[in-house]
């Protein structure tokens, strides 16, 4: 067997066993989505604030900066699993394992995506037959862009995991990622209304651009040109797997 199916067979297995992990806690896939449908449904009505996007409601204008929250969240959690794992002995056979640090993290990454893409497709049905008048083509984009998203923001969560030993730690860490980045990325208001540090912070926050590409796939809007959005995200991406994998690479059986 060579080296290269060698790794593929391993992040094959490694993403294979994280998909069961998810699809076996059912009650997760419900718990996760009730934060957003609280803010679609309760805050984006009960607030009746208006849209910057011509013909469109406040609800519709919230949906793609929730639909991003929930993969933020959803993605950022699995890091969880690691401490689980180093808890339950797990990561030590994976270590013990004849691969590159390099290999478990892609597969373990990969594995992560699942969950916000699964919340994702529940959460754009759900949006679809009550709030949205999207097409086809713009949920399907939406849909990709998701797995995008899930992969960009699911590294943070195996960084964290990786650096934890407690899951009282990791909750705390998780706690003073997120709602920063979700609450400064223009989520639930308009940027270009905002205070000028309050912009420069939006600006700063590579999930401004998650959420700002988004709706230009649902609503056909964006803040900024999609190009730049793309590029952000990608980048965002590619610096979380390099320090996703430096995290990885810091791992020992010991932990």
């Amino acid at each position: 067997m060579s080296e290269l199916q060698l790794r593929w067979n391993a992040i094959y297995a490694l993403f294979l066993r994280e998909t069961k992990v998810y699809f076996r806690e059912k009650e997760r896939i419900v718990s996760i989505l009730v934060s957003p449908l609280l803010f679609l449904f309760v805050v984006g009505r009960g607030l009746s604030g208006t849209s910057p996007v011509p013909a469109t409601t406040y609800e519709q204008f919230i949906f793609p900066g929730i639909l991003s929250m929930t993969i933020l969240f959803t993605s950022v959690t699995y890091g969880l699993y690691i401490v689980w794992d180093k808890r339950l002995d797990f990561l030590k056979e994976v270590l013990a394992a004849p691969i590159s640090r390099s290999t478990m993290f892609v597969g373990k990454s990969l594995g992560g995506m699942v969950g916000g893409i699964a919340e994702s497709a529940v959460l754009l049905a759900i949006g679809e037959a009550f709030i949205l008048r999207s097409s086809l083509a713009a949920l399907a984009t939406a849909l990709l862009l998701s797995a995008l998203v899930a992969f960009a923001t699911v590294n943070l969560g195996l960084v964290i995991g990786a650096r934890m030993r407690s899951m009282e730690g990791f909750g705390l860490a998780m706690n003073l990622l997120t709602w920063p980045m979700f609450l400064l990325s223009g989520a639930l208001f308009d940027l270009s209304k905002s205070e000028g540090w309050l912009r420069l912070a939006a600006y700063l926050d590579p999930f401004t651009y998650c959420v700002d590409l988004m709706r230009k796939a649902l609503l056909g809007w964006s803040l900024f040109p999609p190009a730049w959005d793309l590029a952000a995200v990608l980048l965002f991406a590619a610096g979380g797997m390099a320090l996703g994998i430096a995290a990885f690479g810091t791992l020992s059986q010991a932990d």
